[in-house]
């Protein structure tokens, strides 16, 4: 059954399942996005920074996320008009190979738009470890269809 606009509640929750990063998938990203920091492909180099091993891009960690959400059943696939925008991204720790990550969520703010058959949501999300570490923070918006609204006709 479709998940509406209507639907969604500021101050509902929503938990993603887990999934483990490998290091495969590090290097996968690493490569498609041209990442040149030594830290990012070098295990030898990486050992030299506070992190003390290969670190993923933060960029890796907010793709994850959306994906997690996405599985989470949280957002309607029907319903879903579009990603609005990804604001008060902040990275709170690295995520490294074997991490094995969640999403946790909140919807903040519902607004109407001048269009009726779509309304607004506002989520804010963290990421957090198997440690129960926070990795990153941000909000979403999203544009979602509302319920078609039936005008009743009185006939005269």
């Amino acid at each position: 059954m479709p998940r509406y606009w209507e639907d969604y509640a500021v101050g509902e929750e929503f938990t993603t399942p887990g999934r483990t990063v490998t290091d495969a998938m590090i290097s996968v990203i690493i490569g498609l996005g041209g990442f040149t920091v030594p830290f990012f492909w070098d295990e030898e180099e990486a050992k030299k920074t506070v992190f003390g091993t290969r670190i993923a891009p933060g960029r890796l960690t907010l793709l994850l996320m959306g994906g997690l959400e996405e599985q989470s059943g949280f957002w309607d696939h029907q319903t879903i008009g579009a990603l609005l925008g990804i604001d008060k991204v902040r990275l709170k720790g690295p995520l490294k190979a074997g991490d094995t990550i969640r999403v946790e969520g909140e919807v903040i703010e519902k607004r109407e738009t001048r269009n009726p058959d779509m309304g607004i949501i506002i989520s804010r999300s963290v990421c957090r470890n198997q440690k129960g570490e926070v990795l990153m923070e941000a909000q979403t918006t999203h544009l979602v269809k509302r319920r078609v609204q039936e005008t009743v006709r009185v006939e005269a």
